[in-house]
């Protein structure tokens, strides 16, 4: 397992500085390097390695949520308020309706087979925007608007949203019953999450400033803590609806909140451990990535990943609606909430393990997806932000 650790690392960061002297994102090398290394073309991850590799890609989650916890300003937020939540909800709902009603007719779904695809591409990466948002407004760019802000926490509810209609639809599957329960229980677990989060963050304020220890154990203390939520949510999640990741991020925000000195050095601190998560992050999604269904891509299935493409742009414009965006801020939200990988990539092939009739074809949209979305959403990103006054 270490050998392909290593090569994971050592050839994530080369293609990666690569595709960065071409003046690409990183990201697309370490994409590469996972498809390279992993199962489907060279085979050189350990079993090892893939057994724990959704907890890896998860601790990676975690840290991109504490650091946009530890850089969202309850001020802008407040300012953002409402297109942040319209955009946690209606550009996913906007695709996941489209690719229902065209799924059965480009692909020959069903309407439930169409319905998981759809909450399968639904989802936002927020590997892919929200380092790049932090970045903007470590820049100051977009900040007066609070542009990044609006876009990562949208982002951040987005992806739970998603999993909690994909989590239905599989259930539905299973049983052959809707289970009303888990649409329901969506904004309990969004609640819970907010308070436990940020009765914790308070509560660590309050021993950080009492007793005296090293910034580097304080980031110990908020990632186990983080880690700890996440399993709270997995324990319970038959008995209590609890958003980890949501608790993750409402920690951060009530650490800047109450001690916003303690908050700029631990996001410096977090940048750090950052570098390395991200590099592994990409790669282990990359090595998810099976080229062999890439024949299953037709013209078809390209319609539909861009007709679906469109129609989110178009929930997202809706969404973010203010009057004093102008054409290139709305256009630069547009592209930013498009890149997809994490979601896509976590459960992309769950369909095809449950025996779902199409399972396959889902899983090659879901690739496709990736492949197309998170390198050009990247790209896109990276660019055009430069023309986004502070």
């Amino acid at each position: 397992m270490l050998l392909s650790l290593a090569l994971l690392i050592i050839g994530g960061f080369l293609l990666g500085e690569l595709c960065h002297r071409f003046k690409l994102p990183r990201l697309i090398g370490m994409l590469f390097t996972g498809i390279l290394l992993g199962p489907y073309v060279f085979d050189l991850i350990a079993p090892e390695l893939h057994a724990i590799s959704k907890d890896l890609r998860m601790i990676a989650l975690v840290i991109i949520l504490i650091r946009a916890g530890l850089a969202l300003d309850l001020k802008d937020l407040k300012k953002v308020g409402k297109p942040a939540v319209r955009m946690a909800f209606i550009p996913a709902t906007f695709e996941m309706l489209l690719v229902v009603l065209l799924g059965p007719v480009l692909l020959g779904l069903n309407l439930l087979e169409s319905a998981m695809l759809g909450a399968i591409v639904a989802a936002v990466s927020p590997a892919v925007v929200i380092p790049r948002m932090l970045d903007m407004i470590d820049k100051q760019q977009g900040t007066k608007k609070a542009i990044p802000q609006m876009i990562m926490a949208g982002a951040s509810v987005d992806d739970i949203y998603v999993i909690v209609v994909f989590t239905a639809l599989l259930r539905i599957y299973q049983t052959g019953t809707f289970d009303m329960l888990a649409i329901i229980f969506l904004p309990v677990s969004i609640l819970l999450g907010i308070m436990f989060g940020g009765l914790t963050g308070l509560f660590l304020v309050k021993i950080f400033k009492r007793f005296h220890m090293r910034d580097s154990n304080k980031v110990l203390t908020i990632l186990s803590i983080a880690l700890v939520f996440i399993v709270i949510e997995e324990t319970l999640a038959s008995y209590l609806p609890f958003s980890g990741l949501i608790a993750v991020l409402s920690m951060g925000i009530m650490i800047l909140h109450r001690y916003p000195v303690l908050a700029e050095r631990l996001v410096v601190k977090f940048e750090k451990v950052w570098i390395f998560a991200e590099l592994l992050l990409f790669a282990l999604v990359g090595a998810l990535v099976d080229i062999r269904l890439l024949p299953l891509i037709g013209v078809a299935t390209l319609l539909l990943l861009f007709v679906s493409l469109l129609v989110r742009s178009i929930g997202t414009l809706l969404a973010s609606h203010q009057k004093h965006f102008n054409w290139q801020e709305r256009l630069f939200i547009i592209g930013a909430y498009l890149p997809k990988a994490t979601v896509q990539a976590s459960i992309g092939a769950i369909p095809l393990a449950y025996g779902v009739a199409n399972g396959d074809v889902i899983l090659a949209v879901a690739i496709l997806a990736i492949l197309v979305t998170a390198p050009l959403g990247a790209l896109f990103i990276d660019r055009w932000r430069e023309r986004l006054s502070t």
